[in-house]
């Protein structure tokens, strides 16, 4: 059996060409014509392998559909909307989206994401499978931040702060190079499988995303520091 793919788009016509496009590939198929009846499938039967979402569902709308998914779910979710101002993407990728494709556009892009997504997330798991390891991010006696790579967790104290699959790997990345800069072009390639021809946009969004689950003053970050020019740099607190 193929992985699941969840397509929530209004058009119709536009909702059978990707259907048919993404059964060619192999995709186990679900359809919903509005974000409402999408919520009710995930709540029934809860979430595919990977979603697409368009943002101009009648009805409720795509950036609210996809906020209440992530209510739950951890689901990779590629946005494709015919919306791509800057405004448009950055709000897509704050409510929770993990990457954006513009209309029109090529059905091998679409596809091409989503083997990324997929891949990423059997990275994901291969890694918990592995012996264990903790990675100590702010040593805050109180209530101290520790990623565990290897079992997909993140605690501050006893808590276990939720990371969507994006963000997770994008903090893993950081920490495996802690104390070192990296660019958005290097973890675009890195998180993304795109290298620099993807988007800048969707780093800095999931960035400043990641910043406000673990920083203890997200306005003045101290363990995901900005250097100006260059990249990002994490600095465990200790």
């Amino acid at each position: 059996m193929g992985a699941s793919l969840m397509i929530v788009e209004d058009d119709a016509r536009i909702r059978d060409s990707l259907r048919l496009a993404m059964e060619d590939e192999g995709y186990e198929i679900t359809e919903a014509e509005a974000a409402e009846v999408a919520l009710e499938q995930l709540r029934v039967s809860g979430a595919p392998d990977v979603m697409i979402v368009d943002l101009m569902l009648g009805g409720m709308d795509g950036y609210t559909c996809i906020r209440e998914i992530r209510r739950n779910h951890d689901v990779p979710i590629i946005v494709v909307s015919a919306r791509d101002d800057t405004h448009d993407v950055v709000a897509a990728l704050e409510a929770g989206a993990d990457d954006f494709v513009t209309k029109p556009y090529q059905i091998k892009e679409i596809t091409a994401r989503l083997r990324a997504l997929r891949r990423r997330a059997r990275q994901t798991a291969e890694l918990q499978a592995t012996a264990e390891l903790e990675v100590v991010l702010d040593a805050d006696p109180a209530a101290p931040l520790v990623l565990l790579p290897e079992r997909g967790i993140l605690r501050r104290g006893e808590q276990e702060l939720h990371l969507t699959l994006t963000e997770f790997r994008l903090l893993c990345e950081l920490a495996e190079t802690s104390g070192r800069v990296l660019s958005r072009g290097s973890l675009l390639e890195r998180v993304w499988d795109r290298g620099f021809f993807g988007d800048e946009r969707i780093v800095d969004v999931h960035i400043r995303r990641l910043r406000t689950k673990i920083e203890r003053d997200p306005a003045d970050p101290r363990i995901i520091v900005t250097v100006r020019g260059l990249g990002y740099r994490l600095d465990a607190q200790r």
